[in-house]
């Protein structure tokens, strides 16, 4: 019995075109900040400005769709994503650029020594007990406003800092002269056992989100125009692995920025700090 031959129409077709594979291209925000970069780089400059009314323009030539939100372009090189190689292969040894406010919907690219605080893993981690009430933890929104919240409840400004903090405000929008609109997560005043009073705006990150010098920048300029005479310290939070909290007090020093302190905490139950913790803290105090 001879086999019956599979009919045409059961038969797999095979498609025979060869495969392209389209080449990987830059997103919105790369192609569109590259294209900036571009057009006001000069190869000696270290810095120069440029305003947001150009992204229509070069979207537009770029035949590409300008992001609803462009304030977002900015932020997402400041403190997410690194800037396009284009841009990052034309900063000299030990600098980097970076972004920074230069008046209303203006901008500036600087070369700079130092760009995004990173926490060192190296450093002892404190237990502190947690204060932080259930019901706050339960409908934290998101991971900024959770740890606000946990710096808030468990004092940690006061903590770091030894002095004594109290919040004036969070989420404050304002403008800056020479500098533009800028957005303090939380601003706290204190005083220490001297009687000195001092201002301390807190910035918050977490997820991927890093810390970039140039809030420190504003931070400072806005202290400066608000309040006269109080001492400014600037303190950013930053989540860790298995919810350290990364605490950096930070300064602004012939227009570069500097770490003047690094803590990082735990906010456990009570029970989780032995003797032997408190021990390694006197030690290290």
């Amino acid at each position: 019995m001879k086999a019956q031959k599979p009919s045409k129409k059961h038969m797999p077709e095979v498609d025979m075109k060869p495969k392209v594979v389209a080449a990987k291209t830059p997103n919105r925000y790369s192609a569109i900040i590259a294209r900036v970069f571009a057009i006001h780089y000069r190869r000696k400059g270290e810095a120069f400005e440029f305003t947001r009314d150009e992204f229509a323009g070069i979207a537009a030539e770029l035949g590409i769709k300008l992001p609803k939100n462009v304030g977002d372009l900015i932020y997402s090189f400041r403190y997410r994503n690194e800037l396009p190689d284009s841009i990052l292969n034309t900063a000299k040894n030990g600098l980097e650029w970076i972004i920074e406010g230069a008046g209303r919907a203006k901008y500036r690219f600087r070369l700079v020594k130092l760009n995004r605080i990173v926490p060192r893993e190296e450093l002892l981690t404190i237990k502190v007990p947690d204060a932080t009430p259930e019901i706050i933890a339960a409908y934290a929104l998101g991971d900024e406003q959770a740890l606000l919240a946990k710096v808030r409840y468990n004092r940690l400004v006061d903590v770091f800092l030894g002095i004594t903090a109290y919040s004036l405000q969070n989420h404050l929008r304002t403008t800056v002269k020479d500098v533009g609109q800028i957005e303090i997560d939380e601003i706290y005043v204190g005083i220490d056992r001297h009687g000195r009073q001092f201002v301390v705006p807190v910035q918050a990150k977490g997820g991927s989100d890093k810390h970039g010098v140039v809030q420190t920048q504003q931070d400072v300029a806005f202290c400066e125009q608000a309040f006269k005479n109080l001492s400014c310290r600037p303190v950013s939070a930053q989540f860790m692995s298995n919810q350290r909290i990364a605490m950096f007090e930070l300064t602004v020093v012939d227009g570069v920025i500097k770490v003047v302190d690094e803590k990082h905490y735990q906010l456990v139950a009570s029970s989780a700090i032995s003797a032997d913790d408190l021990q390694a803290y006197s030690i290290h105090s």
